[in-house]
């Protein structure tokens, strides 16, 4: 290489560089779920200082999910009008200002419209993500897909286990809440830091309108986009409602309930990454999504109508099966985009209409409490939704993968 070849700006060693990116990635993630999982285990003490039934405590779950889906097409927008690495950024920011304003009051307005704005900034964020890994680690796309989706797991799991324990400490539920804030300032550190070795810099979300330039004529795009809308609609449910399921019908304790969901959530971050790297980068997807489907309804369907015996049993299938399943939904528009471009697209159109559609979950599983008194029915149904997935995953087995022979 000539000196005029050398680039002007030198950039670490390629093991280091990509060593840096899947961290700052993985750090990004972890900022996604905490200011939903936070409010699960304080959700007795949210009940009563804001007098609110299980329905309505439940709006702080489903506004910040409805928020994700609707500010998904932003997500594209600020992608293409400040590229992948500030439009993430912008995301994080977002989140780090909203989740720190809960701490200004045990209010329900203030609590709600925190909430809507901590999705629009989770919208912004996850959206690009995707275009991120196809434009960074194409080849490497289900592991790197599970690195970033066991942050976000991860993520999780620590809110949900640590937010009682810091509402004990701080004397205060907003101020439990709120200082998940910290994790967001160190993520736009982290996020920031890594910006060399990131190489995002010139690469911009897809071009043309938010909503135009979405898939919304392809079948392929749809069946991923119910997968997504069900997937997610499992997730937040169990976030808002595992763990009161875990006191009301299982009978344990709050703390004993808040420790098992985090055992739960800690179960699916291993999962998150042993089920790709087990499959193999090389594998169509969907025999791996009809396995973890099948045991993500199974757990379900046992806290529906056996929460008291084999509890063990069932927050273990259920950590297993949707930990990896999670992964696998969100590498499909990975795997099925041919370029960055449209893999944005696609989980852009997955994150509009399934997070809006995924949102009624949480809000549905607490009404149905309030009317029948117990969590039976809700996650007797959720059990039923997952079984009736196996359906659009079984037509995929043509459209994604080593083999495909579709067009989008």
């Amino acid at each position: 290489m000539t000196l005029k070849e050398m680039p002007s700006n030198p950039v670490p060693s390629d093991r280091t560089s990509l060593g840096l990116a899947a961290l700052a990635l993985f750090v990004a993630a972890a900022n996604l779920r905490p200011a939903i999982a936070a409010v699960s285990p304080l959700v007795g003490q949210i009940r009563a200082d804001l007098d609110l039934s299980a329905t309505a405590v439940s709006l702080l779950t489903t506004i910040p999910t409805l928020a994700m889906g609707v500010c998904a097409p932003l997500g594209a927008y600020v992608g293409r009008r400040y590229g992948l690495q500030a439009g993430v950024l912008v995301g994080l920011v977002i989140i780090a200002v909203a989740t720190g304003a809960r701490v200004f009051g045990a209010s329900t307005w203030l609590q709600l419209s925190s909430a809507a704005i901590v999705g629009a900034g989770i919208a912004i964020a996850q959206t690009l993500l995707p275009a991120v890994v196809k434009s960074r680690f194409a080849a490497r796309a289900g592991l790197v897909t599970g690195i970033y989706t066991a942050g976000l797991g991860l993520g999780g799991a620590v809110a949900a286990g640590a937010t009682a324990p810091l509402a004990a400490a701080l004397h205060s539920w907003p101020g439990a809440l709120a200082s998940w804030a910290v994790l967001a300032l160190g993520g736009i550190t982290l996020w920031s830091a890594a910006g060399k070795a990131l190489r995002l810099d010139d690469v911009a979300a897809p071009a043309g309108p938010a909503t135009k330039g979405m898939p919304w004529r392809s079948g392929v795009a749809w069946r991923l986009t119910i997968l997504s809308a069900v997937n997610s609609a499992l997730y937040y449910c169990e976030l808002a409602w595992v763990a009161p399921l875990l006191h009301d019908d299982a009978g344990l304790d709050a703390s004993t309930a808040g420790v098992m969901l985090t055992v739960m959530i800690s179960i699916q971050v291993v999962a998150m990454l042993a089920v790709p790297a087990l499959l193999g980068e090389g594998r169509g997807p969907w025999a791996g999504l009809a396995l973890m489907m099948t045991l993500t309804a199974a757990g379900f369907l046992g806290l529906a109508y056996a929460p008291g015996v084999g509890t063990w049993v069932w927050i273990a299938v259920l950590g297993i099966g949707h930990g990896g399943l999670f992964t696998l939904v969100l590498t499909l528009p990975v795997l099925a985009g041919r370029d960055p471009g449209e893999a944005g697209r696609i989980s852009a159109m997955a994150f509009f209409v399934g997070y809006a559609c995924a949102a009624l979950a949480p809000l549905l599983v607490g009404a149905l409490r309030d009317a029948t008194g117990d969590f039976t029915v809700g996650f007797g149904v959720l059990g039923g939704l997952g079984l009736l997935m196996l359906w659009p995953i079984a037509r995929l087995r043509n459209t994604i993968g080593p083999n495909s022979v579709r067009p989008l």
